[in-house]
């Protein structure tokens, strides 16, 4: 199965999960790591999601699944223990347009929830097309143990230079080849950095730097 990797912005967009057991907190821990605006419906509600729902991170309907539920959804995840709705809900979502997982059940998704390594910005994801997630959770794990544990904090400061060099740059070859060999050097937030100092000596000798300036 040819899957396409991409990362999606669901910030403040409407996701709606079907179910609020066991199956649906992972799936709800992702969308909220997301900063999506979720909507569960489910007559029976775990612990976790009830509290979440308190809280207000999420909005909870108390009730079985109908028809129209996705009416306005961005994104949806069909997490209850019976195959039958899960279909119902991947059927209404597929005659919508709607993106849809239904939880264990490959046949009936639209896309994967993958094992995730997270260094702040930093996200490594690992798909297996649903054929073996435990596979996938092992090479997190492995993963996990190599990455050093800092690697999001250096990413932020690769970016804010990044965009230093961007904003006093023009787009050409030059700009690009410069901005890859900075994510090979150490990046940090004091001014004289060994990459700002890199990073001002480019500019300083690059005269189409100079002529925009």
């Amino acid at each position: 199965m040819s899957l396409f990797p991409i990362f999606l912005k669901l910030t403040g967009r409407s996701c709606v999960v079907i179910g609020a057991g066991h199956l649906a907190e992972s799936k709800i821990a992702s969308l909220r790591a997301a900063d999506a605006a979720i909507t569960v419906i489910a007559p029976e509600v775990s612990t976790t999601i009830s509290e979440q729902a308190a809280s207000g991170e999420l909005t909870l309907n108390r009730r079985t699944y109908q028809h129209g539920d996705l009416s306005g959804a961005f994104l949806v995840v069909a997490a209850t223990n019976d195959p039958a709705v899960n279909r119902a809900v991947f059927a209404e979502a597929t005659a919508a347009g709607v993106l849809c997982n239904a939880v264990d059940d490959p046949p009936f998704c639209d896309f994967y929830f993958p094992s995730v390594v997270r260094r702040g910005d930093l996200q490594v994801a690992i798909s297996t097309a649903g054929n073996s997630p435990a596979l996938a959770q092992q090479l997190r794990k492995e993963l996990n143990e190599q990455l050093p544990l800092d690697l999001g904090e250096w990413l932020t400061e690769l970016g804010n230079l990044r965009r230093e060099v961007v904003t006093a740059e023009p787009l050409n070859e030059e700009r690009r080849l410069f901005l890859h060999q900075l994510a090979h050097r150490e990046v940090c937030s004091y001014d004289q950095c060994p990459s700002r100092l890199l990073a001002r000596e480019h500019a300083r000798i690059n005269p189409q730097s100079k002529e925009k300036a």
